[in-house]
């Protein structure tokens, strides 16, 4: 049906007259009167009746007034709703997130959201190693926190920050006895090592930094998540090298040293597939940057 006879019919029936509902309508008289015309015969019954007051409603159009409104109502909640949404007002925001970055990060991230952009609807769905890339792709979630970034042909990145690399080892091993350690002492010791980001080994941030120095640490495991590596690392199958905010929430047992002549850090990038039309997105790289800027 269309809405515009809706319209003009409400008016008419508000105003009790064709010529007051014109008026009302700013248009003509006539083809105000052939509208309902045309909505009485797509109905198949008389709406109104001539009555010594103006236009009165039949039972049909009685029946039709109230819904009428309603449909009228919601189509204006509609299109309300769609500029809404279009301008970045109202909406629905999946956040995607590595684990090692949820303490760091979502504890100011969360309120900094909640204020930047109060009509959004909030999700957040933790993301590993494995499964980051396949939740942007099949459009599980739409942003996430990365570390590293994703390299992707389909997936757009905004580098936010980065985190100096830091090595991790028991708290009763010699090296945690310096203050920092020279990339030199690793040479030969076990590595919990974490999953490559593509399909490329020489790509890690990690492996670079070794290869380097040129050290090498035979790697005797290989884990999903930082929280999996450094719980091999307190029970004594080697060491992990990882992102210093990785101390936020480390089992008691672990401490953190940096490495010697070395500055190497991994970036912390929110992504998102190149197609995604949000306007959501924009916002919630300032506010991550905002964040990661305190951190």
């Amino acid at each position: 049906m269309d809405l515009r006879r809706l319209r003009y019919f409400v008016a008419v029936a508000e105003e009790r007259s064709v010529g007051k509902a014109a008026d009302r309508l700013r248009m003509a008289q006539p083809p105000l009167s052939v509208q309902i015309r045309k909505l009485e015969a797509e109905i198949g019954a008389p709406l109104f009746r001539r009555g010594t007051r103006g236009m009165d409603l039949t039972e049909a159009g009685l029946a039709l007034l109230s819904r009428a409104n309603e449909a009228l109502a919601l189509a204006n909640d509609g299109i309300e709703a769609a500029r809404a949404v279009a301008a970045g007002q109202r909406g629905r925001l999946s956040v995607g997130y590595m684990f090692v970055l949820a303490n760091a990060l979502l504890p100011k991230l969360v309120p900094e959201l909640r204020k930047s952009l109060p009509g959004i609807d909030l999700e957040f769905v933790e993301l590993s190693a494995s499964t980051r890339e396949a939740g942007l792709l099949d459009r599980s979630v739409t942003v996430a926190l990365c570390m590293p970034a994703i390299h992707h042909r389909e997936i757009q990145i905004a580098q936010v920050g980065a985190q100096r690399l830091m090595l991790a080892v028991p708290a009763r091993s010699a090296l945690a006895r310096l203050s920092a350690v020279p990339v030199s002492r690793l040479q030969g010791r076990p590595l919990i090592a974490l999953p490559h980001p593509d399909a490329n080994p020489a790509s890690s941030a990690i492996s670079a930094l070794l290869r380097r120095h040129q050290v090498v640490m035979p790697i005797v495991s290989r884990v999903e998540t930082v929280h999996s590596a450094l719980s091999l690392v307190l029970a004594g199958e080697g060491l992990a090298i990882v992102p210093a905010c990785a101390r936020l929430g480390a089992p008691h047992g672990i401490v953190f040293r940096p490495l010697r002549d070395a500055t190497d850090s991994i970036e912390i990038a929110v992504c998102w597939r190149r197609d995604a039309q949000s306007p959501l997105i924009r916002s919630f790289v300032k506010c991550a940057e905002k964040v990661v800027a305190r951190m």
